[in-house]
């Protein structure tokens, strides 16, 4: 009898205030903020907290996708509700705070690709750190997307304290004077880039290459993922035996290249070689029940890979939550 008596004395309640609430005036309308929140995702990974940083995007053309036609990719995109031409595209980074050491895994593109690049030192600072106090910054590869955060505007460190470490075989690549001279007209650019984001470090003797499986500090493994540039690297990070693989460009669009990961795009140095890296990660990660990071999945860009069908995999993004 006590919860009819309840429900019935909240229509009575609600009948009553009725009046009130329509004769009430309205106010005045508030203004739409229009600003997101900060670009930052915070959690741990045993002791290691993990901060995503978010750089901004890119608006890529779907054009850029290969090894599919278009129709297909077309068809994969909307599958995924992504229509357009174009194909709005996170470029994320990421810190590692081990409690001794501030590692920064990539470093953004800065403004060199129009203005909706270039927050991650805004959204460092917003996350809490200065970019002064960073030690260690680790290069994936050594693609304008990835470098370009390094240097101000004017042409200075943007992380003055840190050390700069890439793959010998990226560094090789792209840094070398004469790489620069042969360069055809389209790669120039790209070289240039690589260069003068890291001539600041190089020049105060900063920065260093390392190879394959090299544990660059504790808790800090390379790993070589080549294809996208002769030297892409991963970094499998492990503290209290959990794992997080920061895995760069292994995929650039998640909406085609998880269901289909023969789809390269046109940035990738050796396509071949980029679908094997990718199809063999792909793989690992799903065994070995991996957590990845990648730069250009969509914010905060770290989740787990499950197998979708043979040769298919699907995309399962963490949530939002507490730290703990």
């Amino acid at each position: 009898m006590r919860i009819p008596a309840l429900r019935h004395w909240l229509i009575a309640a609600a009948l009553a205030t009725t009046p009130l609430i329509a004769t009430t005036p309205a106010h005045a309308e508030a203004p739409q903020v229009k600003t997101q929140a900060p670009g930052f995702y915070r959690m741990m990974v045993g002791q290691f907290e993990i901060t995503a940083l978010y750089d901004g995007y890119l608006d890529l053309d779907a054009k850029l996708l290969k090894n599919a036609s278009q129709r297909d990719i077309q068809r994969l995109l909307a599958k995924r509700f992504t229509t357009g031409p174009a194909i709005q595209t996170a470029v994320n980074a990421y810190l590692i705070n081990t409690g001794s050491k501030l590692v920064l895994i990539d470093a953004g593109a800065a403004k060199a690709f129009g203005p909706s690049l270039g927050f991650i030192p805004d959204n460092l600072r917003a996350a809490g750190y200065d970019p002064a106090k960073i030690d260690v910054v680790l290069l994936t590869h050594l693609h304008g997307d990835h470098v370009n955060g390094l240097l101000t505007a004017d042409g200075k460190a943007v992380f003055p304290n840190a050390s700069v470490h890439a793959a010998k075989a990226d560094a090789d690549f792209w840094l070398p004077a004469e790489a620069l001279a042969k360069a055809d007209e389209a790669s120039r650019p790209f070289f240039q880039m690589a260069q003068s984001a890291l001539a600041p470090y190089q020049a105060a003797g900063r920065f260093s290459t390392f190879d394959d499986g090299a544990e660059l500090i504790p808790g800090f493994k390379a790993l070589a993922a080549p294809g996208h540039t002769p030297g892409h690297s991963g970094f499998l990070i492990e503290s209290a035996g959990q794992r997080l693989l920061v895995w760069g460009d292994i995929i650039h669009n998640a909406a085609t290249q998880f269901e289909n990961p023969e789809i390269s795009i046109e940035f990738d140095i050796d396509r071949k070689l980029a679908v094997a890296t990718r199809q063999k990660l792909l793989n690992r990660v799903v065994k070995d029940k991996l957590m990845v990071a990648g730069m250009h999945l969509p914010f905060p860009g770290i989740g787990h890979v499950r197998r979708e069908g043979k040769g298919s995999f699907e995309w399962i993004p963490v949530e939002y939550g507490p730290i703990r």
